[in-house]
């Protein structure tokens, strides 16, 4: 690679190898070529807007003959859509739109048309134009339905696109019951675990490998006492360092790769605060047998663990299901680094599930026992972050159809600030024990710490440091052979004395009189404060004026735009197409998505249910485009019920979204409203569109006014203090009911009557007894059919529940929505299930 950029004209800026310190020159590089963002000059470099590409781009770039554009080689793992050059074919404008706008975000890049450098079409058939272009041309692109970038962006990961591509995508032609194929990981080897059980070796000739060992070069390694290991052992690992040209020291503060096993003791707190490489054994392992530097950040066991474990994990009791091989051994060591009890069986005292997919027999005890289940980024966030994630956040319940998530298993690196928050924040490096008295601090320091000169030597509980952070307490004397350090030679990272700030290296020129700040001047300040204060209202009205549609002198979009999108709507077929052509779509595809931001809050928040108007593929791109236009009238139509203020429907409908959202009480409208919205191109009065249902109130015995009246005095609680259970084959499926009784304050639970299920309703009484009078019996309900599989599991629900003192009732399904329409609780013996209902077939 270098010669090939020196030899078309570029300078080579690389450090030289016998620099025992190898940094990247900042002041004198405009491109930095990785496969890694595990460098110490990474933050440093972004600050000052250099390109960090990967080595692909050499070649994009002279094949091209100029400079490829550096955003689609970002090395940086979180933008997983680099390297994708997107184009949409035949999508309504608003998918096209957020599609776009997530591939940019995510490094990747946009194309309207199709040239040689599209890597992705996406597409709902390959029937458009763009499609057989591509296929009559034999381009190497794949076709993928945008269910793909939908999943890729709730997950936070990058997943194979197999599952999705046309024309035959197997998320369309096979079920969720059906077996998934398990994913293999090979780049978790020697990463799996935080104490490796043996030291590999690269090859079988040692000699040979200890010629051919670099990774050492010009290094200090220490090897912390606490890694338990042999005195044999220790001796192999530092002829190693000293055979491929490395040294072993005692000192930290001579070493650049500190190795230790847990994160509590002085010499990490003092390796970390002076910015060294302090990794596990495991990845010093990895070191010798790959002979290559990666950041012991990387890989979550590649850092030194913690004695304690993460706060509030020892109470859980986590199991896996559906990881294999090497992620589901990393999982279970990284479960246990984390202070968790670890289960290969799942009982139904366990507290959480972390699986790859929902198709196992675990899965579906989980359901019914009512365990959280969860994939393996909950728990590898929580040890990254080092503070337990909540279970509420969609991405840790987000399973695609058709992907085992194993295979994103390890892609999360350790929080940097998390880890300096928690374990050795400002001054933490500073052990006053040594000398017996504490260090001089400036009292000037607005952060100064005063620290205790004794500690109690027997404690093993974390302290709570001058920072209000918990930092463990060490003993006395310092780890290893670490040298006291003297005071005028200590060297205290948080700085121990005042110094004037050194200006940034990397600041705008032309500025040659700068004004530098002051510590002082507080009537000046005051007097700038009010006089802001004062302009407020002025800025404020401005600002909201500069962000209306159309600008500030007028309304509506300029006829340039009208006239742009016109002229792009067509575009021939470039066999010569290159990344700036997808550069500047990148840039229009931005203004699209930005397009909106400058409308106000909208006046109404709208679902729909039962709306037939855009029913069908050919009313897409009218779905879209009527969207638009009501949002501009202030009324946003939106799939979640819980924050809407309407629901319109042409009728009262019995679906999920009707029921759930009733339990909200919003303003009911009919469906003709959004008609006569969108003919008049005006937002109506919706009181004047109420919705009308004579002929279901008259059915029911119920005012659907009076129901909405109720639902505002339960708020949500309607079911509060009430278990309910409900069969598998239930018509309808178990999610449909259980949203209907979670949105109604309820709790619901899947039974199959399974050995452990009078756990579950133990657990479920214990939950809901302080909801209920003393005394009295409660009522736990099966929701059931009539088919005789679901006969079988009445007895034994019957005798299960009165065992743990409660009355049960098996109910059809109509009760649950009889009760959820009206929002009041009612009771009817024709709502009762019995053996004659099954042996007549009602």
């Amino acid at each position: 690679i270098t010669a090939a950029l020196v030899e078309r004209g570029a300078e080579d800026a690389t450090p030289s190898p016998s620099d025992s310190h190898e940094r990247v020159p900042l002041n004198s590089v405009t491109h930095i070529i990785t496969n890694t963002i595990d460098f110490p000059e990474y933050d440093a470099a972004t600050e000052s807007l250099k390109a960090i590409v990967k080595p692909e781009w050499v070649t994009a770039s002279i094949t091209k003959a100029r400079l490829a554009n550096s955003r689609q080689y970002s090395p940086d793992p979180r933008m997983f859509f680099s390297g994708l050059i997107v184009c949409c074919a035949d999508l309504p404008v608003g998918d096209s739109d957020a599609i776009i706008g997530g591939v940019l975000a995510m490094g990747g890049l946009y194309s309207s048309a199709i040239t040689r450098q599209v890597t992705h079409i996406v597409a709902l058939t390959t029937e458009s134009d763009k499609c057989r272009a591509a296929l009559a041309k034999n381009l190497e692109c794949k076709i993928v339905l945008p269910h793909w970038f939908d999943d890729c962006l709730k997950l936070g990961k990058r997943i194979d696109e197999a599952p999705y591509c046309l024309p035959d995508p197997e998320i369309l032609r096979k079920s969720r019951e059906d077996r998934i194929p398990e994913a293999s990981r090979n780049d978790l080897q020697g990463a799996s675990s935080a104490q490796p059980g043996r030291l590999p070796t690269p090859s079988n000739s040692p000699s040979s490998n200890r010629r051919q060992l670099t990774i050492f070069k010009g290094k200090k390694v220490m090897l912390s006492s606490d890694l338990e290991i042999g005195s044999h052992l220790r001796g192999v690992i530092e002829d190693l360092i000293v055979s491929g040209g490395g040294s072993v020291t005692g000192s930290v503060y001579k070493a650049s790769f500190f190795i230790c096993q847990y994160r509590e003791s002085q010499d990490y707190r003092i390796a970390s605060r002076a910015g060294k490489d302090v990794g596990s054994l495991s990845w010093l392992y990895h070191l010798i047998t790959t002979n290559s530097w990666t950041s012991p950040m990387r890989r979550l066991l590649h850092y030194p663990i913690s004695k304690f474990g993460l706060p509030g994990f020892k109470h859980f009791r986590v199991s896996l299901s559906n990881y294999n091989g090497e992620a589901r051994i990393y999982l279970e060591n990284l479960a246990q680094a984390a202070g968790s009890e670890f289960t290969k069986t799942m009982k139904p005292d366990n507290t959480h599930l972390i699986t790859a997919h929902q198709v196992s027999d675990k899965c579906d005890a989980a359901k019914e026992w009512n365990i959280n289940m969860i994939n393996h980024l909950w728990l590898e966030e929580s040890y990254a972050k080092w503070q337990v994630q909540s279970l509420s956040n969609p991405r840790y319940a987000q399973f695609p159809a058709r992907t085992n998530l194993g295979e994103v298993v390890g892609q999360t690196p350790i929080d940097k600030q998390a880890l300096e928050k928690y374990f050795f924040p400002p001054g933490s490096d500073i052990d006053e024990a040594i000398d017996g008295d504490a260090l001089s601090r400036p009292t000037a320091v607005k952060d100064h710490v005063v620290l205790p000169t004794k500690h109690p030597r027997t404690s093993g509980h974390p302290s709570s440091s001058a920072f209000g952070h918990e930092v463990p307490i060490r003993s006395m004397q310092s780890d290893g052979s670490t040298p006291k350090a003297s005071k005028a030679n200590r060297r205290h990272t948080d700085g121990g004395v005042l110094r004037t700030p050194a200006n940034s290296r990397f600041a705008m020129g032309g500025k040659e009189n700068e004004t530098p700040s002051t510590t002082g001047s507080r009537s000046a300040k005051d007097k700038a404060v009010v006089k802001l204060h004062n302009l407020a209202p002025d800025i404020a009205l401005f600002e909201k004026e500069r962000k209306r549609v159309g600008g500030v002198t007028h309304g509506g979009r300029k006829q340039s735009e009208d006239h742009a999108q016109n002229g792009n709507r067509k575009r021939s077929i470039s066999n010569e197409g290159d990344t700036d052509t997808a550069a500047d779509d990148e840039a229009k595809g931005a203004k699209r998505v930005k397009k909106a931001k400058g409308l106000p809050p909208p006046a109404m928040r709208l679902a729909l249910s039962g709306y037939k108007r855009w029913l069908g593929q050919q009313q897409a791109k009218t779905e879209s485009e009527e969207r638009v236009r009501l949002r501009e009238m202030g009324i946003l139509v939106i799939q979640e019920y819980a924050s809407c203020t309407h629901l319109a429907a042409p009728r009262v409908v019995r679906t999920q979204k009707f029921i759930c959202a009733l339990a909200h009480a919003p303003t009911i409208i009919s469906t003709d409203y959004i008609d006569d919205c969108l003919a008049e191109n005006r937002r109506l009065n919706p009181d004047q569109y109420l919705l009308q249902d004579a002929e279901y109130e008259k059915r029911f015995g119920y005012r659907m006014t009076d129901a909405i009246a109720r639902a505002q005095s339960n708020k949500g609680r309607l079911l509060h203090g009430h278990l309910i259970y409900c069969t598998e084959a239930v018509h309808g499926g178990f999610d449909t009911y259980k949203a209907i009784v979670d949105v109604n304050g309820g709790k619901c639970m899947l039974y199959r009557a399974r050995a452990q299920s009078n756990t579950a309703i133990r657990s479920g009484r214990e939950e809901v007894s302080s909801n209920t009078e003393s005394g009295q019996p409660q009522n736990v309900y099966l929701l059931s059919g009539t088919s005789p599989d679901e006969a079988k599991l009445w007895s034994k629900f019957r005798s299960m529940a009165e065992t743990m003192g409660k009355t049960p009732l098996v109910v059809r399904t109509d009760w649950l929505l009889n009760l959820a329409m009206s929002q009041q609780m009612m009771w009817s013996d024709t709502y009762a299930l019995t053996d004659k209902d099954i042996e007549s077939g009602v």
